[in-house]
């Protein structure tokens, strides 16, 4: 019988959250240093000190780790969602309060893992859902059809709207890390903009 069979049961909780952080901790700087593609589930071992089979106890692939990442970063941002969702007095506030926390906290969150990342690896994505992903995006609906219910917002379908919303801010986010010096300001004029108004509210570049 293994030892870890004879531990108390608090004991064995803690070494369970202790061994999943180190391998989200060890991932991040394996895929900061080497880039998500280049980098293997061996890689993230070996700079863990676990033993394989320990590592395959939480995670089945690097694509799960990423997504653990992910989802961490997520659950981490969603109270910071709650508060600005709390103190906007309405849709354009909330709109421009939200996109500029969360291009805030991207920014801080990846700052270290860019500026160490191979200059061609793309920002990592993490595509489909995870459950504080879908946190956010009920978080999201739910301010839409409150704003909605008291004339705030644009009667408008709010999943649809959820959901461009969160594609957007994404996807500028997403740019806003490629480039140096980080522009989270204008990255977050930029989406506040589309989202709100559309091409038509964009601000045009001299021809």
């Amino acid at each position: 019988m293994s030892q870890v069979a004879y531990l108390p049961v608090g004991k064995r909780e803690q070494t369970k959250v202790q061994n999943r952080q180190a391998i989200l901790e060890a991932a991040r700087e394996v895929f900061g240093e080497m880039g998500y593609d280049n980098a293997t589930v061996r890689d993230i071992i070996r700079r863990t000190g676990l033993a394989a089979g320990t590592f395959y106890n939480y995670y089945r692939s690097k694509e799960e780790v990423a997504a653990a990442l992910s989802d961490e970063g997520a659950r981490r941002f969603a109270p910071i969602l709650k508060a600005q969702r709390a103190q906007a007095s309405d849709w354009e506030s909330f709109v421009r309060a939200a996109i500029g926390a969360y291009f805030s906290f991207l920014a801080d969150e990846h700052e270290n893992w860019l500026t160490r990342r191979p200059p061609d690896e793309p920002h990592l994505h993490i595509h489909g859902e995870t459950p504080a992903m879908s946190a956010v995006f009920r978080e999201v609906r739910d301010a839409i059809v409150d704003r909605i219910a008291t004339g705030a917002a644009p009667a408008v379908d709010p999943d649809y709207l959820a959901a461009a919303c969160i594609g957007v801010a994404r996807e500028v986010g997403d740019m806003m890390l490629t480039r140096r010096p980080i522009d989270t300001q204008g990255a977050a004029d930029f989406a506040t903009a589309m989202i709100l108004t559309g091409l038509h509210g964009l601000p045009r570049k001299p021809a």
